[in-house]
């Protein structure tokens, strides 16, 4: 070992660089931003449901009655393109007699069901709509949605609205610590929310009185920003 001179040692120490903290300081901020619009399409799931002693007159009746219901939609000028088959069923109905309390039971008959969900492009005619199926025959109506047809341009303006909230509360923060704000190091969208069907209940015992609303459309976004 190579001895050094006690004030070589102390020479060495004293011109040693320090390290300083270089670590960067940021500034994490959210930013949400909300837009309103009116539906444009409505959807409408409906259809018929038929009961008879045998399966096969049981499907007959409920494919009679979907033609009436077809030909309805087509006289309301709703395009074959938007209706869509949303389920077909065939069940058996068993004797429920409460006189019978063991034993096997017997089938007293068959319920044959055609659903479909129709879209329509028009919302004022939503009741005018309702009213003919009822007419043509559907006797099944589970609900009336209501949707936007091309939600991106809305969910846009979101997009726009979230940052410059995001921007706002980073500079009020800034401006409250006495920083000043740098440049944007990261942004992320944290999520958004794309419009859900709002279903209202349809009176069929007068005509239709439906209220489409309205829907919001929301995104979020996080964004780091530089303290310079």
């Amino acid at each position: 070992m190579i001895a050094r001179p006690a004030a070589l040692v102390a020479l060495l120490m004293f011109t040693a660089p320090v390290m300083a903290d270089d670590t960067p300081r940021t500034l994490s901020v959210s930013g949400q931003g909300d837009v309103s619009a009116t539906p444009d399409i409505a959807r409408i799931t409906t259809g018929v449901q038929m009961r008879a002693e045998s399966a096969g007159d049981a499907m007959r009746m409920a494919s009679d009655a979907m033609t009436d219901v077809f030909e309805a939609l087509d006289a309301q000028g709703v395009d074959a393109a938007d209706i869509q088959t949303s389920s077909l069923s065939l069940d058996p109905v068993w004797d429920d007699d409460p006189e019978r309390r063991s034993g096997p039971r017997d089938v007293v008959g068959y319920v044959a069901g055609n659903v479909v969900t129709v879209r329509l492009r028009d919302v004022g005619a939503i009741g005018s709509v309702v009213d003919a199926l009822v007419v043509a025959g559907a006797n099944r109506f589970q609900n009336i949605g209501f949707a936007i047809d091309d939600p991106e341009p809305l969910l846009e303006e979101a997009r726009r609205a979230a940052v410059a909230d995001a921007r706002a509360t980073a500079e009020l923060l800034a401006g409250a610590a006495g920083v000043t704000l740098g440049p944007v190091l990261s942004l992320n969208e944290s999520g958004g929310y794309r419009p859900q069907p709002m279903f209202a209940q349809a009176d069929m015992a007068r005509s239709t009185p439906v209220a489409e609303g309205t829907m919001s459309l929301s995104a979020q976004v996080q964004i780091v920003y530089a303290i310079e």
